[in-house]
């Protein structure tokens, strides 16, 4: 999916570095072998935050609500369905099992077990079952209904030593918003949790795609 990215690189560039500063001089909370790493994706040019041990990389990578709007509304949704989702804070999400390069282990998660933290309150993710009532209380066609849901990163996966996985998050809150997000897995027998502060939602900017030279 990060191809739909690449038309907004060049235009965003600039917007990305000048505050990503700010963005970024924020603390994390972890378990002792996992690492945290933050910056502009490659791919993207927008920021990342990223946690990684030995055997695990899970990625959150900002998308713009113009990025969401035009992927959804070339899937059938309304221009109003379509912005209910790009004012839903979107992450492009990529998950690895990296075991394969030590001691080999599956890796379980449920995003139902992640917690979203903003302003001392604390709320859960909005999955897939969530949007799929939503969309069916509102009668949303059924081929943009499936389309949405494969969009959208499972809501709980086993991936087996070398697997990944990537999709749309979306967090259920307005864009710019900050929060902090508590990840839960399983691997090597046992439960990890990492919590990552100071993640922001992207901004609800208005930006000229600028063709590549």
């Amino acid at each position: 999916m990060n191809r739909h990215h690449d038309i907004f690189r060049l235009a965003v560039v600039g917007v990305v570095r000048s505050g990503l500063a700010a963005l970024l001089g924020t603390a994390v909370t972890v378990s002792a072998a996992v690492q945290l790493s933050t910056g502009v994706d490659e791919q993207a040019q927008l920021p990342f935050w990223e946690i990684s041990d030995t055997s695990m990389e899970l990625r959150l990578v900002q998308r713009l609500p113009d990025q969401t709007r035009g992927f959804f509304t070339a899937r059938g949704f309304s221009a109003a369905h379509a912005e209910m989702v790009a004012q839903s804070c979107v992450f492009q999400t990529v998950f690895k099992n990296k075991s394969q390069h030590g001691t080999p282990s599956p890796l379980t998660y449920d995003l139902r077990a992640w917690a979203v933290s903003v302003a001392g309150a604390t709320q859960s993710m909005k999955t897939r079952a969530d949007w799929k009532a939503q969309w069916q209380r509102l009668a949303v066609a059924l081929p943009a209904q499936l389309a949405f849901e494969w969009s959208l990163y499972p809501t709980q996966q086993v991936y087996q030593a070398g697997d990944y996985n990537w999709g749309m998050s979306t967090f259920n809150l307005k864009p710019g918003t900050a929060f902090d997000l508590k990840v839960v897995w399983r691997q090597h027998g046992r439960a990890h949790t990492a919590t990552i502060r100071g993640i922001r939602c992207a901004p609800d900017v208005d930006i000229t795609p600028v063709a590549p030279p």
